[in-house]
């Protein structure tokens, strides 16, 4: 009998949690439903996920309206097996055996859904190639 590949999981960070990081955990959470474990964090998180990023994110079919910016906390990255800053300058605990990426997108804050629809786009098809990535077919 085989023991079950465990699931892989995935931090997105970013300062304040609530726009690229929640876009980035809203798709891979999309695509993979529950065969990947994500997380979002922030180091400095805001009170509310930014309004355009819910409505851009709504254009595509997923609602992260009830979603809130959570504090980034040092067993968030230590449980993770792939740690995602957004281009946002935050820095992370680095543990040895984790993988890190940087994905340099554009900040949407003080944006409106225009300028963060090329944003969401980007976002989608980043976390489409890292499900490739982790050999987990996307469900959507």
């Amino acid at each position: 009998m085989s023991t079950p590949t465990p699931r892989p999981s995935v931090l997105f960070v970013c300062v304040h949690n609530a726009g690229r990081s929640q876009m980035g955990a809203a798709f891979l959470s999309h695509l993979a439903g529950d065969r990947v474990e994500v997380r979002s964090a922030g180091s400095a998180p805001a009170g509310t996920v930014n309004p355009a990023v819910v409505e851009a994110m709504k254009e595509v079919g997923i609602d992260i309206s009830a979603e809130t910016p959570k504090i980034l906390t040092t067993d968030a990255v230590r449980s993770s097996d792939v740690v995602i800053t957004m281009g946002c300058g935050d820095t992370c605990p680095v543990f040895p055996g984790k993988r890190y990426l940087d994905w340099r997108l554009p900040d949407p804050a003080g944006q409106g859904v225009e300028a963060v629809r090329p944003i969401r786009d980007e976002t989608e098809r980043r976390v489409r190639a890292l499900l490739a990535e982790l050999a987990v077919s996307p469900t959507a």
